[in-house]
């Protein structure tokens, strides 16, 4: 279920990733890379060609044909700083998803997206979701993995809205799951992709 699948990785770099409140002292943003740097190798595993990588905080940058050896880099050509425009980045992600099928690509696709807080835009990220559902023709075309990383108590609350009020919401499918870097680590990745898939 897990091979012959598109991979995306879209990591949070907005100004809280810099807070050092994880084990060890470590900030959010080095927490990120090593997670990055372990969901790319294994994503590598799964599709040879690497996954498609961005990394946004008010804006976005995208990486193309990214295996584990360019996850280092990738973090040293960003920091943290700026806002969570989530709601831009998934918009990017979902038109090439969707151009990629109008193109004659069948691949079905999982969207990893490592974050740490409420996106700018709550409702946003929440329509662009809805509406990318709408335009799917079966569930297991698309999966979303929200993992949070830290504690922040509103965003729990947003990603358990994600996971659990979609179709409430008008989404055709429910294709969003979530889990803190905690569990993802404890259950182990292939777990967490297979739980992005399976929802």
């Amino acid at each position: 279920m897990l091979t012959g699948r598109d991979y995306t990785l879209i990591i949070d770099k907005s100004g809280s990733m810099a807070q050092r409140d994880q084990p060890g002292g470590r900030s959010r943003w080095a927490i990120a890379e090593e997670s990055a740097h372990a969901f790319a190798a294994k994503c590598e595993a799964l599709d040879p060609d690497g996954l498609t990588l961005y990394v946004f905080g008010g804006r976005f940058r995208r990486y193309d044909n990214v295996g584990a050896e360019r996850v280092a880099e990738v973090f040293r050509e960003n920091e943290p700083c700026d806002s969570t425009d989530l709601a831009g980045v998934l918009e990017h992600a979902f038109a090439a998803h969707f151009a990629r099928r109008a193109a004659g690509g069948r691949r079905p696709e999982t969207i990893v997206i490592l974050t740490d807080g409420q996106p700018d835009d709550p409702r946003a990220v929440m329509r662009g979701i809805v509406e990318a559902t709408k335009r799917l023709e079966r569930d297991e075309d698309l999966a979303l993995s929200f993992v949070q990383i830290g504690s922040d108590a509103g965003a729990r609350r947003f990603l358990k809205v994600l996971d659990d009020d979609l179709q409430r919401a008008g989404a055709k499918f429910d294709v969003c799951d979530t889990v803190t870097i905690d569990e993802a680590e404890r259950i182990g990745l292939t777990e967490v992709l297979l739980a992005a898939i399976d929802d």
